[in-house]
């Protein structure tokens, strides 16, 4: 497998071909199948040395579950005029200015996209980009500062697996589709991250530095379980 990842597509006998990825995990121990609704299709985590035979195997006996979950995957919402989709967890309506020269902003419950409609979903997708980093930005050195660190580099990325990541050097990584949850999600996701720069780890130290930070953070847990996976529905699958 090249890269450590081949795409290929298995044919259900409910769904049609559905898009299939395999990727290659130095780190995995097993055979790890997981649905990943940013593509519309299946991933197979594969560890080293399992054959790409043994992973297509493994893929078909499960096809009975692979249909049950991808059938409860919510429809893909394009940032499209005419479409709804939450902002800070309130939901907006897309609509179109195409004479207007500000470019996207958000007003009054309504995402107002101007020039040509046939670019507005990379438009929408960029500007919430952006937004995601003007309000992840403050929250995180505010944070850093109540524990007395520094932050090196906070980066948004369109992550698959994790809403945010902080390394040894100080660096935080978050998903800009936070932008999308409700506001206290987000910011209970800003300070778990912050918090690392003081524990890498989940340790019981953690978790007081994180209720130290942000307070009881149950409610927001329960809200990501429940609901992350449908803001990878937004926008173009990859």
């Amino acid at each position: 497998m090249a890269n450590n990842i081949e795409e290929t597509e298995i044919d259900l006998p409910r769904l049609g071909p559905v898009p299939v990825r395999l990727r290659i995990s130095a780190r995995a121990s097993r055979l790890k199948l997981r649905i990943d609704p940013g593509f519309d299709g299946v991933e197979v985590v594969v560890p080293n040395g399992i054959s790409r035979k043994t992973a297509l195997s493994m893929l078909r006996q499960h096809i009975d579950w692979i249909e049950a979950h991808l059938s409860r995957l919510p429809d893909r919402v394009l940032f499209v005029p005419g479409a709804w989709v939450p902002f800070l967890g309130q939901e907006h309506a897309i609509r179109a200015v195409p004479e207007a020269k500000r470019g996207v902003w958000a007003e009054s419950g309504v995402i107002w996209v101007s020039g040509a409609m046939e670019h507005s979903n990379r438009r929408v997708a960029d500007w919430l980009k952006k937004q995601a980093k003007l309000e992840i930005a403050p929250r995180a050195h505010a944070y850093a500062g109540e524990i007395g660190k520094k932050i090196n580099r906070i980066s948004i990325k369109d992550t698959r697996t994790r809403w945010g990541s902080c390394s040894s050097g100080g660096n935080l990584s978050f998903s800009w589709r936070l932008i999308l949850a409700p506001e206290d999600v987000l910011d209970y996701v800003v300070a778990h991250e912050v918090a690392h720069l003081q524990e890498l780890n989940h340790s019981a130290r953690f978790w007081k530095v994180v209720d130290d930070l942000y307070g009881s953070s149950a409610k927001q847990q329960h809200w990501l379980k429940r609901n992350g996976s449908g803001l990878h529905r937004f926008g173009a699958g990859e």
